[in-house]
């Protein structure tokens, strides 16, 4: 098991009495002593302790004692791979809980057990096909050819053969759909487009090697193209040497992508050197404007103009628009969103700026119609909307009607109560499991109600997870909780920062999980990484934190807020470039930086990273909610509208 589990489980046990104060009173929560004698012994088990002799009678009737069952009997597994003492006692326990999803860990580790051990049969028995990872369907193809039961397998085996990547545990079986001259070479060439498309060229290569020369050529000529962008040049020089016109684009576009300059230079000697048409023309152009887009260069517009409009799908036209913007050129913005989908076009996004236009074309009426249309959305263009407008921010408040009797029958169902008690025993993976399994029996009107179970659990990533996927929006009070007022608090006055945005900072980064860890290794409420919290924690002349202190939302949030200061100061009190730098790094915001002043609102149009630029319009978006949240008050904007340009002193870009 995980050493982040097994820092989430001692976490927990350490405030068990505060997480169900807060999620239940004791009367509510008559399971909290069977679930800390769970919690003891489930670390037990995974520090290697077999205290099964000292399970209660209690913790035998506890909801998620079989979670404990099946840990014992992987660990037995892991601890003793070869040997078969416990095949029966798992056989036993897998054939009564079937497919239940505490069998999938156990399941998955004894069935590679059995594979080792070659007992295709009893592997057989056991293996279940929508719950195996790649290693462990390749595993049930050895079974099969093992006892012969190859009806339908060439087409299983050829299914698994069009991966990207590398698959060393199904060699045998593709070694045997190649002696059953199943392995074509239609599906060579499937499986060696499939690396080149993932940019696995070396992959790609020995994939290609398979082919016969003459159906290889092409594929080689494309992945020579795709590794040294710059040998089109060898296709402009020698204008009659003949490829595929596939390739030479991916070859263009990845040039185009990696390295701007060197496509503007061979642009119009490509175009004239193999004699394109505008129309063929238009894809190498569009290729190459939206790359010089993202970097908010002038060029941009140039090679949009050279764009057959049959080309411009809605993400080219989103671009266009932004580099209209970026050069302040209103006109084709306007004629840009004109050209949108009516669905594309009807997005607050694009009426806040058709209404800019509008305003800037001094069609006052137009304007003020457009922000009006827009305010209605509750998100950072409403806002903004509603400053353009002089006026306050109202968020349309629409509550969840709560039906306490489906609640309570909701709460009841067995994967619900086994959800909850292993999201308060901190096994999250398992409990979304559990929910996900339960959520997909409930009828419609339910699965709302179950956006209140989640909220009332403490769950709130979940809540918020299940109301977007119901459409639930607008509810604040359900989905804007504020758990962390006290450390939040603590940070404001540290820091001088408004609550509000240290909580809307919280709620993008980890929606309120305080063990969130993300694939970089940030950490926390605030997701931090260790070295920043660090550096952090000496400049503020805090207590350096461990790794895991991160995890203590005390020690995050102050950290975080901290950090987020530092960028706010070091950009020059520009808040928008500073959660820029939050989310993408300080070095990123610095590069995104306009040599002379912008407009905001432009500026954080013309992020680049799609995650990055959605991410601060709603942190501003969130500091709003729970302002109006915390006063009842309409909110005031007006001071978003501000210029972003490069700070006086230069901004110290740190990672």
């Amino acid at each position: 098991m995980a050493t982040s589990l097994v820092r989430s489980i001692v976490f927990s046990l350490l405030t068990l009495v505060a997480l169900t104060a807060t999620a239940a009173s004791s009367a509510e929560d008559p399971l909290r002593r069977e679930r800390a004698e769970f919690m003891r012994a489930y670390k037990s088990v995974l520090d290697g302790q077999d205290v099964s002799e000292r399970t209660s009678a209690a913790l035998r009737n506890y909801p998620l004692f079989p979670y404990l069952q099946a840990e014992r009997l992987r660990r037995a597994v892991l601890k003793a791979p070869t040997l078969d003492t416990s095949d029966e006692r798992i056989e036993t326990f897998l054939t009564y809980h079937g497919n239940e999803p505490v069998t999938r860990d156990l399941r998955a580790a004894w069935l590679a057990s059995l594979a080792d051990r070659k007992q295709w049969d009893r592997f057989l028995a056991h293996y279940v096909d929508a719950s195996a990872d790649d290693a462990l369907r390749c595993r049930s193809f050895d079974a099969r050819i093992e006892l012969g039961r190859t009806e339908g397998l060439a087409a299983d085996v050829a299914r698994q053969w069009l991966t990207p990547r590398s698959l060393q545990e199904c060699e045998r079986a593709f070694d045997w759909l190649r002696a059953q001259n199943a392995l074509t070479p239609e599906l060579i060439e499937q499986r060696a487009r499939l690396a080149i498309d993932k940019n696995n060229l070396s992959f790609a290569r020995q994939i290609v090697a398979m082919l016969p020369s003459e159906r290889a050529a092409p594929l080689t000529q494309w992945i020579a193209l795709l590794d040294k962008p710059r040998s089109i040049d060898q296709y402009i020089a020698n204008p009659g040497r003949q490829i595929d016109p596939q390739t030479l684009f991916a070859g263009w576009m990845k040039l185009a992508r990696n390295d701007r300059d060197g496509a503007i230079a061979r642009f119009e000697p490509l175009v004239k050197a193999r004699n394109f048409t505008p129309r063929q023309t238009s894809p190498y152009a569009l290729a190459l404007a939206m790359p010089l887009a993202w970097d908010r260069r002038p060029e941009a517009l140039h090679y949009f103009s050279l764009v057959d409009p049959a080309d411009l799908d809605e993400s080219a036209l989103e671009w266009q628009a932004r580099a209209a913007l970026w050069a302040k050129d209103w006109p084709l913005v306007s004629r840009t969103i004109a050209a949108m989908s009516p669905q594309q076009r009807s997005l607050g996004r694009w009426r806040y700026w058709s209404a800019r236009a509008a305003e800037v074309a001094n069609n006052q009426e137009l304007a003020r119609e457009l922000y009006r249309s827009v305010l209605l959305d509750d998100n950072y263009y409403s806002a903004m909307a509603a400053a353009r407008l002089g006026e306050a921010v109202m968020p349309r408040l629409e509550k969840l009607p709560v039906d306490r009797t489906q609640l309570a029958e909701v709460g009841r169902l067995p994967e619900f109560v086994r959800a909850r008690e292993l999201y308060w025993a901190e096994l999250r993976p398992q409990a979304l499991i559990e929910w996900l399994r339960g959520f997909a029996r409930l009828s419609e009107a339910a699965r709302n109600q179950a956006i209140h179970l989640a909220a009332e659990w403490g769950w709130y990533d979940q809540a918020v997870a299940t109301a977007t996927q119901q459409r639930v929006f607008n509810d604040y009070a359900l989905l804007y909780p504020r758990p962390y007022d006290r450390e939040v608090h603590n940070a404001a006055r540290l820091t001088s920062l408004p609550p509000e945005l240290i909580y809307g900072v919280l709620r993008q980064e980890s929606l309120y999980r305080a063990d969130a860890m993300s694939s970089a290794g940030a950490r926390g409420l605030l997701q931090l990484l260790p070295a920043t919290a660090r550096h952090t924690a000496t400049a503020w002349k805090q207590k350096r934190p461990s790794p895991d202190d991160l995890f203590d939302p005390s020690v995050n949030v102050p950290l975080g807020a901290a950090q987020l200061r530092t960028l706010i100061d070091r950009f020059g009190g520009q808040t928008p470039v500073a959660l820029a730098g939050y989310n993408a790094g300080p070095n990123a915001a610095a590069r995104w930086l306009p040599s002379g002043s912008i407009e905001s609102d432009i500026w954080i149009e013309n992020i680049p990273y799609n995650e990055t630029r959605s991410y601060v319009q709603r942190v501003l978006w969130h500091s709003v909610v729970f302002a109006w949240l915390r006063t009842g008050e309409g909110q005031r904007t007006d001071s978003w509208m501000t210029r972003i340009g490069t700070p006086t002193s230069a901004a110290v870009a740190m990672e």
